[in-house]
């Protein structure tokens, strides 16, 4: 997905809840669906918990999207995570925000 497809993207009005953003919009026909992920290293200090929740976000994503789901979809993460736990992602931060993404898509 190029940067000029994701600034249109996000300027739509996003679907959210307490943590995640996600905009979406249908995707031209004949061409397949683009994800963008969007998790700011302000937000999740570290690298190995960013790479686990943008491969969370991509199994949910890509699960969603055999079945019906045909737009083009960035997801955004709006909260910081690991505040209590010292900047880790634990399992039980983990299953909260995967159940979250879930409710959006």
């Amino acid at each position: 997905m190029n940067s000029a497809r994701i600034s249109e993207l996000l300027k739509t009005r996003p679907k959210t809840n307490v943590s995640w953003g996600l905009y979406s919009v249908v995707a031209p026909k004949g061409v397949k669906p683009d994800l963008g992920i969007a998790v700011a290293k302000k937000l999740v200090k570290r690298a190995v918990d960013r790479n686990r929740l943008k491969r969370m976000i991509r199994e949910l994503v890509w699960t969603a999207q055999a079945g019906s789901l045909n737009n083009d979809v960035v997801i955004k993460l709006k909260k910081p995570i690991g505040r209590q736990t010292r900047g880790r992602l634990r399992k039980k931060e983990k299953d909260l925000l995967r159940s979250q993404v879930t409710e959006l898509i």
